[in-house]
């Protein structure tokens, strides 16, 4: 089992769950972050960090592993992440918009600041 990041993310970003991970396995992208699922040692400490509950173990993906390759896919391309950045602005603005990977999912990289 690993862990993934899902829908609840996208646009919120606050990064709680970076500066708890033992292991360093969080990747940025511009407003969305993923866990590299070879490097998760799946603790769990990173879980209830979240503010927006969008950390989930695998074993709660989607039937078609859709988080799963996303945060794999991302975790190859995107910069590592250690400590806790600054959330957008607006991120509470979004917090329980739901289907948010569709209408604002950026394959941009983060700074990885």
């Amino acid at each position: 089992m690993t862990y993934i990041v899902t829908d609840a993310c996208v646009r919120c970003k606050f990064m709680d769950c970076v500066e708890v991970c033992p292991v360093d396995c969080f990747y940025e992208g511009e407003n969305f972050l993923v866990i590299h699922p070879d490097e998760c040692i799946d603790c769990g400490v990173c879980e209830p960090e979240c503010p927006v509950d969008a950390i989930k173990p695998d074993s709660q993906d989607e039937p078609d592993g859709k988080w799963l390759k996303i945060n794999t896919e991302y975790a190859h391309v995107w910069p590592n992440i250690t400590v806790k950045g600054t959330a957008p602005a607006d991120a509470d603005k979004f917090r329980d918009e739901k289907g948010k990977y569709e209408k604002y999912f950026s394959t941009k990289p983060g700074s990885g600041e």
